[in-house]
């Protein structure tokens, strides 16, 4: 708290003050600065670099850096043409126009790093080792974590989501395969996955975000 309010007033406000026209992100210590060149963009670093010298702070040298948004409309050949913030990724992608015509933007989705760690707990997780619970107490213990990640790095490029979503799956068929024996034979667990998902499609949180069809693959 005290560190945002010390950069408040030594960074926000002087942003404000001496670049009024140039939009900004800031969270704690980061922050993203946007600019219509790249003359204006290395104007702009030196001048933060200075401001935050004034105030005792340095530019992390290693994370520092100008980056070119390349997408259509944007020609050009930089060194930097992605970015991380905030557990997104940011860099040139295909998306659908509201017209549904193919576009490259500048668009986020959920970083390399960010899916690791998420990876990660799934992984603590064991989940088919708790054979003594059932389903539904899976999903209890699931889904108020799962909900967590997909409200916030769903929110864009959906898809990219999809590996650390199979892999819940994966895991959830597998708890069912070790807790039944007569699931032991794959064909006999695909359907006994696809006779839950179309009892219950909505029992996991993360399979909202699919259709039944997926879920079986």
């Amino acid at each position: 708290m005290l560190a945002n309010l010390f950069l408040h007033y030594a960074f926000d406000m002087w942003m404000a003050r001496e670049f009024p026209s140039l939009p900004f992100e800031r969270y704690c210590d980061d922050f993203a600065v946007h600019c219509s060149s790249e003359a204006q963009a290395q104007y702009a670093g030196r001048r933060i670099a200075e401001r935050l010298g004034e105030c005792g702070l340095r530019l992390h040298p290693g994370k520092t850096r100008i980056v070119f948004c390349e997408q259509d409309g944007r020609a050009g050949s930089y060194e930097h043409t992605s970015f991380t913030f905030l557990g997104y990724t940011f860099r040139r992608r295909s998306a659908q126009g509201a017209d549904g015509g193919i576009f490259d933007g500048f668009l986020p989705a959920v970083s390399k790093d960010a899916m690791k760690k998420m990876n990660r707990v799934v992984h603590s997780w064991r989940l088919h080792d708790w054979t003594t619970l059932s389903l539904s107490e899976l999903a209890a213990w699931v889904n108020p974590v799962v909900s967590g990640w997909l409200n916030y790095y769903g929110r864009f490029c959906r898809t990219a989501m999809r590996p650390l979503l199979r892999r819940i799956n994966v895991c959830l068929l597998r708890w069912a395969r070790k807790k039944y024996k007569r699931l032991r034979a794959f064909k006999r667990a695909l359907a006994w996955w696809q006779a839950v998902v179309a009892r219950a499609p909505l029992l996991f949180t993360h399979w909202r975000w699919t259709d039944i069809a997926w879920m079986a693959g």
